[in-house]
């Protein structure tokens, strides 16, 4: 069997299998062809991988806007989140997850002038509250 390893292959066949039942299938309704899922979900971690814009997903994965609709139909329907419960079931069955925790208790301050906020320091005030004061 001839193995082809490419930089645009990112999911293994097991990974593959962990996930293929938990996104969208052919219906075999008339309209636009289906595209094709692994491609699609490769696309999405290649982008995310890369730290690319949508627009410079390889043609590899198919176009771009494609991948981007995928992307956004499958978080607006929590598929993303059902795929990841899988995923950290799968890896903490196979003693793979290591929970350690740390928290951190740093402060960032910003300046008084990072803000959006309006702050009233009373000097324009003032200068009208003086002269009706002296007069």
């Amino acid at each position: 069997m001839l193995l082809v390893v490419s930089r645009f292959r990112l999911l293994s066949d097991e990974q593959w299998a962990l996930i293929e039942d938990l996104l969208p299938v052919r219906t075999g309704r008339p309209g636009r062809p289906f595209s094709d899922a692994r491609a699609m979900v490769e696309g999405i971690i290649y982008r995310y991988r890369c730290g690319i814009a949508w627009r410079d997903v390889p043609a590899v994965f198919g176009p771009w806007q494609t991948i981007w609709t995928w992307h956004r139909r499958l978080s607006a329907e929590g598929t993303w989140d059902r795929v990841l419960q899988r995923l950290l079931a799968a890896a903490e069955a196979a003693g793979e997850i290591d929970w350690a925790i740390s928290v951190d208790s740093t402060i960032a301050r910003a300046h008084q002038h990072a803000t959006n906020i309006t702050r009233v320091t009373g000097g324009f005030v003032e200068l009208h509250e003086s002269s009706d004061r002296a007069a």
